[in-house]
């Protein structure tokens, strides 16, 4: 059953889940997916929390165990205590991210602090404000306060330069939402800037890690959805195929990156590379094998985040040949022409994800904000 994955592990692709839920880590589910499934790591964003957090809410046929997926208690001590919604919210997933990262805390060990890390995203609203994204990240760092956490930064504009920060403060970083290879060039250049700072600054280099979470599926998605509208047969000929070549690219600018005479002197100071993390790796089409983001995207050095479902279709199906993307890139180059020659552009793909990818975190944050705010006030103590 586990034999792809642990194929997969051995290929030097570490298997991160992309969830994390309380549920989750009292029954023992997490220990057992790390035990039994290979799982190194875990990823969250604020859809994963919105989802978690407001299991159970609104039904009332809930029990007081089921209600809140096992936050009631929590948030009866928080409502008890007047919190504003954004604290409780802070003082609830930070207290997921510690649990997980103590239940991982052998593999960060095992691993000299490569794997066993979780992550967890700084506010979305923040997503255009450098100066605020870098003071909630060292905030964060600080409210779980363990070794093997991940504060996670998207690669807008406006995070390019409070990755640089973060990292030069000595906090490991997980960019997410890449989508153009432009931009994963930068996020790059910002992770070897703030290794630069780090390194001015005194700190062990050794100690700070790195992943960069370039985004599969979406960037299918979309593309796929504008060749349908096309409906021509050459146009038919090329669904399916950008988000895997997308995403090969990006590992030859992995390459070319750390073999350079920059990276070659920080990593004389004990650096560690930042690793690519295939991200958004769930097949969102039907017509698709469910682990095509999986099977044709192992490479060394690499992390998979997947969600449970995409995990479970690996362990009973996946097809783990070894390296899939090392001397592929001619033909991903072609992959990506093919599809700029029937009008579609790749800059304007691109954009638009990133531009959606903030957008649909910053919305889940908000149905958080109010879900929770309306647990607050029904948990509420009455006065007198």
């Amino acid at each position: 059953m586990t034999d792809a994955l642990k194929r997969l592990s051995e290929e030097g692709v570490a298997i991160w889940l992309d969830d994390l839920s309380r549920k989750r880590i009292t029954s023992g589910n997490l220990a057992e997916l790390i035990d039994q499934q290979h799982v190194v790591g875990v990823t969250t964003n604020p859809s994963i929390f919105q989802k978690a957090i407001s299991s159970g809410w609104g039904s009332p046929r809930a029990s007081e165990a089921e209600r809140g997926g096992g936050y009631e208690q929590q948030l009866t001590d928080l409502a008890a205590r007047k919190v504003t919604v954004e604290e409780a919210i802070r003082m609830i997933t930070t207290a997921d991210v510690r649990d997980a990262a103590d239940i991982l805390r052998p593999v960060y060990d095992a691993t000299g602090g490569q794997d066993g890390r979780v992550s967890i995203e700084v506010d979305p609203r923040l997503a255009h404000n450098t100066g605020a994204t870098v003071a909630e990240a060292k905030q964060l760092a600080w409210l779980v306060d363990r070794p093997n956490t991940l504060i996670k930064i998207p690669a807008t504009q406006a995070g390019l330069p409070a990755i640089t920060e973060t990292i030069g403060l000595g906090i490991s970083v997980n960019v997410t939402l890449i989508f153009s290879l432009e931009r994963y060039r930068a996020v790059m250049e910002a992770y070897l800037a703030g290794l630069e700072k780090a390194k001015e600054r005194g700190l062990d280099l050794s100690k700070i890690h790195s992943v960069a979470s370039f985004f599969v599926s979406r960037v299918d998605t979309e593309i796929d959805k504008r060749i349908d509208a096309l409906g021509t047969d050459a146009a038919k000929a090329a669904r399916g195929k950008a988000g895997v070549a997308n995403a090969r690219l990006a590992y030859e600018a992995y390459e070319e990156v750390f073999a350079g005479g920059r990276w070659s002197t920080l990593e004389n100071a004990g650096a560690n590379k930042q690793r690519p993390l295939w991200a958004s790796t769930g097949v969102k089409d039907p017509a698709y094998k469910s682990t095509l983001y999986v099977d044709e995207l192992v490479a060394p050095n690499t992390v998979n985040t997947m969600p449970e479902a995409t995990l479970e279709a690996t362990a009973a199906s996946g097809e783990i040949r070894g390296d899939a993307v090392t001397g592929t890139y001619e033909q991903s180059r072609a992959e990506l022409d093919a599809v700029e020659k029937l009008g579609i552009s790749y800059d304007e793909v691109v954009q638009l994800l990133e531009d959606e990818g903030v957008e649909k975190f910053e919305a889940s944050w908000n149905d958080l904000l109010k879900s929770t705010e309306a647990e607050l006030e029904r948990l509420a103590p009455s006065e007198g």
